[in-house]
């Protein structure tokens, strides 16, 4: 071993330039480095229920590429000096506990280039998970009531309230605690158990906003854990007994509610033009007199300023009736028919989708 007197060697083997990281040579420097260090067995839990994984105390609905990666980015310590780092795996299935992770690591330090090649052993264990021990245990803190106002809600009605949670499950994060521990037909209606009261919440507000009515919530103490009060929530669901666009008798008059509001809707009267906002309150004597699916459109043949003549499709003679408010020559007429008399209606936004089905309906016919 020789060196230049006062000229720079390795401190390891006295070697002369080029030195790298530590004032080693290369030899030096690559015996003495390793890139990335992993363990060879690694532990990881899947629920035996419902196969969602256990990731730092958090469970997750995961891929098994998504649990590899995450394993490897736990697990895997990289040189604290080391740049420019690229990693590449390879999985290998041992059985259904066991797969053998094959990782390639590249990177530098000190201006060398280091790959490396390790294998990991991932060991699946059963667990079970809390959304699942809850469910087996009839968990829940929330209870939502589907009712309507003054009748009973129809089979087609309750298959659409439903859907709308499956709906916000959809769109809502992956909560543990968004499940349903029971749901069932009831005296009235029907109930639907959840497993949380942030679900029971949301789904009532998409609810109000998608077919409104109201809401009451009421809480109910069920005990105490850890010197604070567990209570259950009862959250009443109550929708209205008529539908935008239906005719309702409302302060004496015919009305039809436009559009819904978060307190009521807002409702736009049948004779002449006026529009006024409701709230749900203002509309419990409100009474449905004809529903959008018993409207009959009909051509107006003959018709002055005020009234036009049509053919009554039940009995095929001339009819007349007076026109609406806001009336204009050529358009169709939106009739119902009321203690034997024909009312002519007014047109709103979603009538012209209406009138356009029965004429396509015809035309197919």
């Amino acid at each position: 071993m020789t060196s230049r007197l006062g000229g720079e060697f390795c401190l390891v083997c006295g070697a002369e330039p080029p030195l790298y990281g530590d004032r080693m040579c290369e030899p030096c420097l690559r015996t003495r480095t390793q890139l990335a260090k992993v363990p060879q067995n690694i532990p990881w839990v899947r629920c035996a229920r419902c196969g969602i994984v256990e990731i730092q105390g958090k469970w997750e609905n995961i891929t098994d590429d998504e649990v590899w990666d995450e394993l490897l980015h736990r697990h895997l310590k990289i040189h604290p000096k080391a740049e420019d780092i690229n990693l590449g795996m390879e999985t290998v299935t041992v059985s259904d506990r066991h797969t053998l992770l094959h990782v390639q690591v590249e990177g530098s330090i000190g201006h060398l280039i280091f790959k490396e090649e390790h294998t990991m052993r991932a060991r699946m264990a059963n667990g079970v998970c809390l959304t699942c021990t809850r469910r087996a245990g009839n968990y829940f803190e929330a209870t939502v009531q589907l009712r309507s106002s003054g009748r009973r809600l129809t089979d087609q009605e309750l298959t659409s309230l439903r859907g709308t949670l499956d709906d916000v499950l959809e769109k809502l994060s992956d909560d543990p605690m968004f499940f349903i521990t029971s749901e069932g037909p009831v005296t009235g209606g029907f109930d639907v158990v959840l497993g949380s009261k942030g679900l029971a919440r949301t789904w009532g507000r998409h609810m109000v906003t998608e077919y409104g009515g109201m809401i009451v919530e009421t809480n109910s103490t069920v005990g105490r854990k850890d010197g604070i009060d567990v209570t259950r929530l009862t959250l009443l669901y109550r929708k209205p007994g008529y539908e935008i666009g239906d005719v309702v008798i409302w302060r004496d008059n015919m009305w039809r509610p436009s559009s819904w509001t978060k307190e009521g809707a807002l409702m736009e009267r049948v004779d002449r033009q006026e529009r006024t906002g409701a709230s749900w309150r203002d509309l419990e004597s409100a009474r449905v007199i004809a529903q959008r699916h018993e409207f009959i459109t009909v051509d107006f043949i003959n018709e002055d300023a005020s009234v036009g003549e049509f053919l009554d499709p039940n009995v095929w003679t001339m009819q007349s009736v007076r026109l609406p408010f806001d009336h204009t020559p050529g358009r169709k007429g939106i009739l119902i028919r009321l203690d034997g008399e024909w009312v002519a209606l007014h047109h709103m936004g979603l009538d012209a989708g209406s009138i356009e089905a029965e004429i396509g309906g015809k035309a197919n016919g």
